[in-house]
């Protein structure tokens, strides 16, 4: 049986060492160049078996395999799963969990497992920046298998202090795991292979656990099928002296020079002619190579490669391609349904937008974890059309969440003729904490607003022996017993007498604008006379306006202002029955 290279997805939290790893087995240094040393586009590296053999030498000495390599793929964020997509599947036929040996799960190393399941995608776990613990002693690229001896007792016991507490940590998520070396079942257990990408240490053991899985459990999945090729677009792009032309990985057939494609976009496939085939050289990297791609008339999978095109109007990237033998191929209907972004939307929502199909989907998959609605999506950058659409919602949901786009000139206009919020950022998980910051700030400018528009629910108690003046105005100590009094409300006894309005609140020789539950002030009271339609030990309540109380009960209230208003509602209605309903 004739087998391709398997496709092997790295995700795990940021900065835990994803992309550091892959620098380390190709000797290239894509993360330095990366903005903020975080991988903001999907990248593919082809490893060769031959590489892979010499690296491993210490541990297998001769040995062979039927496996011809691996093909990485490096992904933004810890959303690999859901960004690559294959067959309404996992792009990847292997997945590497890197995990800081130091920080242990985080929640995104929880979100990553929780889509490794979801794909049923078997996987590794790397345990990486073990040179961080303490006496630790690196060789260059030495298995771990050879580092341990070298260790001191101490160093160990501090390693596998570590090491245990995140299989414990593991164990909570259902996960059963531990050191590959020590492991009877794979299918059973998942295999820690301690590593440190920074020193190469564990390098060797990882890829040989790759490749020795890839073989033991995954050769017909992997047959090498020779009919028309199938695969993903990664990104389009231009190039110099090309024009436009697209990475894509090629999982599963064959792909060949002037070959007929269809080309996933928005609506219908887009059908056309590959031009060139351009691929990286072994150990290069297709977002920044460092040597010039050879051109070759047949690509068999898997692969990451870039190809040109006659054209490619309306593709996106995310989507899937195909060869076909022309539009009215019956396999075009099923790149329409693969193309299809199958998102839940509801009539009240926000919009987003995100780079390609994939990131849109993981941008979709974290909004709807946070339990944020979406009302509109789409592909691209954000436009004039997403503002003035996002503007018809209602206020609360006026917002354009973007992953990993640009705002065009025309939109950053159109932002100021309406009430839009427009956040983007370059990792999803960010996006979506700065929503809810931004959620939370208009909550409470929001009630600030409303509190400033009408009088909210309080009552204050007038202190014994605190009368200070009887009219014109009256002045007296009072504690706020719920809610706040401000200026100018007016106010009605329990009886439901009119008692005035305050006309000031003093904390010594302090004027404030209002006073809270707890406070102790002095209140100016005009319109009464203490001793007559006020006295000591009264309790007087903040004189509310009909029209507000429904609106009142879908505000953010406390407890005790609920209590109050009900108390007020209550005295209104020994006057008027049927009042506040």
């Amino acid at each position: 049986m004739v087998i391709r290279q398997p496709v092997v997805s790295v995700l795990g939290h940021v900065d835990h060492g994803k992309t550091k790893l892959l620098d380390r087995i190709r000797g290239t240094s894509v993360q330095a160049r990366e903005a903020g040393a975080i991988t903001q586009h999907i990248g593919a590296t082809e490893v060769p078996i031959e590489h892979i053999y010499k690296v491993c030498r210490p541990l297998i000495g001769n040995k062979k395999f039927n496996v011809p390599g691996l093909l990485f793929i490096d992904t933004p964020g810890h959303h690999s799963f859901v960004t690559l997509r294959a067959r309404g599947g996992s792009l990847a036929d292997l997945a590497v969990l890197v995990i800081d040996i130091r920080e242990g799960i985080m929640p995104q190393t929880i979100e990553s497992i929780r889509i490794l399941r979801q794909y049923k995608t078997p996987f590794v776990i790397a345990l990486n920046k073990i040179d961080t613990i303490q006496g630790w002693m690196p060789e260059d690229g030495r298995p771990f298998v050879l580092s341990e001896k070298a260790q001191q007792a101490h160093t160990m016991e501090a390693f596998n202090e570590k090491m245990y507490n995140i299989i414990a940590q593991l164990a909570t998520e259902g996960i059963s795991a531990d050191r590959y070396d020590r492991i009877d079942d794979f299918t059973k257990t998942v295999a820690l292979v301690p590593i440190s990408a920074k020193e190469g240490e564990g390098i060797p053991d990882l890829l040989l656990m790759l490749i020795g899985l890839a073989q033991r459990f995954l050769e017909q999945q992997l047959e090498k099928g020779e009919g028309p090729g199938k695969g993903t677009i990664l990104e389009i792009k231009e190039e110099k002296g090309l024009g436009k032309t697209m990475d894509v990985i090629l999982y599963s057939g064959t792909l060949k020079r002037g070959d007929t494609v269809a080309l996933g976009t928005n609506g219908a496939p887009h059908i056309t002619k590959v031009k060139a085939i351009l691929k990286p050289m072994p150990l290069d990297e297709i977002r920044d190579p460092r040597d010039r791609f050879a051109s070759v008339s047949e690509l068999h999978a898997a692969a990451g490669v870039k190809i040109s095109t006659q054209t490619m109007e309306g593709v996106i990237a995310g989507a899937p391609f195909m060869v076909v033998k022309g539009p009215n191929d019956p396999a075009v209907k099923d790149l329409t349904e693969d193309s299809s972004i199958k998102i839940e939307t509801v009539e009240r929502g926000i919009t987003i937008k995100a780079d390609a199909i994939g990131s849109l989907e993981a941008l979709a998959f974290e909004t709807k974890e946070a339990g944020i609605p979406i009302r509109k999506f789409g592909v691209g950058d954000i436009t004039r059309r997403d503002v003035v659409e996002a503007a018809y919602g209602d206020k609360a949901n006026n917002v354009i969440l973007g992953f990993n786009v640009s705002v065009t000139k025309d939109a950053e206009a159109e932002i100021d003729n309406h009430s839009i919020k427009v956040l983007t950022n370059q990792i999803v998980y960010r996006l979506i904490e700065e929503y809810k910051e931004w959620v939370e700030e208009s909550k409470k400018k929001t009630d600030t607003d409303k509190r400033s528009e009408f009088s909210f629910p309080a009552k204050f108690r007038i202190l014994p022996n605190c009368i200070f003046r009887v009219s014109k105005p009256a002045i007296v100590g009072v504690r706020v017993l719920s809610g706040r009094i401000r200026i100018g409300e007016r106010l009605i006894g329990a009886d439901g007498r009119d008692a005035g309005r305050i006309k000031s609140i003093h904390s010594g020789e302090d004027t404030l604008k209002e006073a809270k539950q707890g406070e102790e002030v002095a209140v100016g009271i005009e319109g009464v006379t203490a001793g007559r339609q006020i006295n000591e030990e009264d309790i007087i309540y903040v004189d509310l306006i009909e029209s507000a109380v429904k609106q009142l009960a879908t505000l953010d209230i406390n407890d005790d202002e609920k209590a109050t208003l009900e108390e007020t509602i209550a005295i209104k209605r020994k006057e008027e029955p049927f009042w506040g309903m």
